[in-house]
C-alpha cells in the first residue's frame, strides 16, 4: 500500500556494543525484530559515541566500537540524521531532563538520544541504560509533551522480545 510506513525502532549505544561483543541475546533481539518487519535505526548521538570510543585507542571499548561501526550495515541497522534545527531542540530537551533531575549531570547524551528518536518519529528506543529506563514511562511522556515532542517509550530489549513472542 502506498504511504504505509515500516515499523521502526531506535537502538541505544549499549545495544550496538552488545552486538559487537557477539552477545546471543542481542543478535536474537535484532533478528526477531527484523523478521517481524522492524527497521532498526541508530540516532546521531549513538554514532558519535561509537566514533568517540573508536578513536580512543587506549580503552577496552575501542575494538567493539570499531566492530559496531563496521558491521551496522551488515546487521541491517541504519543511522539517521537530523536537520540542523533538530540539534538545538535535542540539546534543550536533554538539558531540561537534567535540570528537572530525571537524568544525572553526566548523562547529557541520554537526553539527546531520546529527543533524536522523537524527532525521527520513532516511537520506541531499545536500551539497557538504567538512567533512561529509570525515568519511568509516564514521567518521560510528560517531558516530551511539555517540549512539544512526540513521546518515545524506552524499553529493555528483553522486555521487547518477551512482548513479541
Amino acid at each position: 500500500m502506498a504511504g504505509m510506513q515500516k515499523k521502526q525502532l531506535a537502538l541505544d549505544t549499549n545495544i550496538l556494543f552488545d552486538l559487537a561483543h557477539d552477545k546471543d541475546f542481542a543478535h536474537t533481539f535484532r533478528e526477531v525484530l527484523q523478521q517481524r518487519g522492524y527497521s532498526l535505526k541508530v540516532p546521531p548521538t549513538v554514532v558519535q559515541e561509537l566514533g568517540f570510543y573508536a578513536l580512543r585507542k587506549q580503552v577496552p571499548e575501542t575494538p567493539f566500537a570499531l566492530k559496531a561501526l563496521q558491521n551496522m550495515r551488515e546487521w541491517g541497522i541504519l543511522p539517521f540524521d537530523l536537520v540542523p534545527t533538530g540539534h538545538t531542540i535535542t540539546s534543550e530537551f536533554s538539558a531540561k531532563l537534567i535540570r528537572k533531575g530525571f537524568l544525572p549531570e553526566g548523562e547529557f547524551n541520554d537526553g539527546l538520544i531520546l529527543a533524536e528518536t522523537s524527532l525521527a518519529c520513532i516511537h520506541v528506543l531499545a536500551t539497557r541504560d538504567f538512567h533512561i529506563l529509570g525515568i519511568g514511562e509516564a514521567y518521560l511522556k510528560t517531558q516530551f509533551d511539555e517540549s512539544d515532542l512526540m513521546p518515545v517509550a524506552a524499553f529493555h530489549p528483553n522486555i521487547l522480545l518477551t512482548a513479541l513472542r
